[in-house]
């Protein structure tokens, strides 16, 4: 075999060859919420990522805090305290994506959650409307 056919096929593997894609950076732990209120812990549930509430940082009304803004009346009595409030996040690319929901108004969003350095990203968007805010290792 000549030189030139052992070159061609390795520059075409090496051309055509998909590009490796990194996973993104491990989220799984304790993360304090952007407005300092909260302890949000994410963790792994079955082929994905999770997030829940698992301690508050200010003081509770008696009885606990309750779910009272959700759109779901029968909802509003539940406890906030470990009520999950990320679920179904899958790596895609350097970001994590799937789904949250808000206690403070009741509204669930498209979360995109990601590591910059020590802190972490979490972008939530309904329709056309994004907000990020920045958590911080607990």
């Amino acid at each position: 075999m000549t030189p030139a056919r052992l070159i061609l096929p390795a520059i075409a593997a090496v051309t055509f060859a998909a590009p490796a894609q990194a996973a993104p950076a491990s989220i799984v732990g304790n993360w304090k919420t952007d407005d300092g209120k909260s302890v949000i812990q994410f963790y792994r549930c079955g082929s994905s990522i999770c997030g829940k509430i698992s301690k508050f940082l200010v003081k509770e009304p008696a009885g606990g805090a309750r779910d009272t803004e959700n759109p779901d009346k029968a909802k509003r009595s539940r406890k906030l305290l470990g009520l999950p409030i990320f679920w179904n996040l899958k790596a895609d690319g350097t970001k994590f994506k799937g789904n949250g929901y808000s206690p403070e108004d009741g509204r669930s969003f498209n979360a995109q959650v990601w590591r910059s350095g020590s802190t972490l990203k979490v972008k939530g968007c309904v329709v056309v409307f994004c907000k990020t805010v920045n958590f911080t290792k607990y």
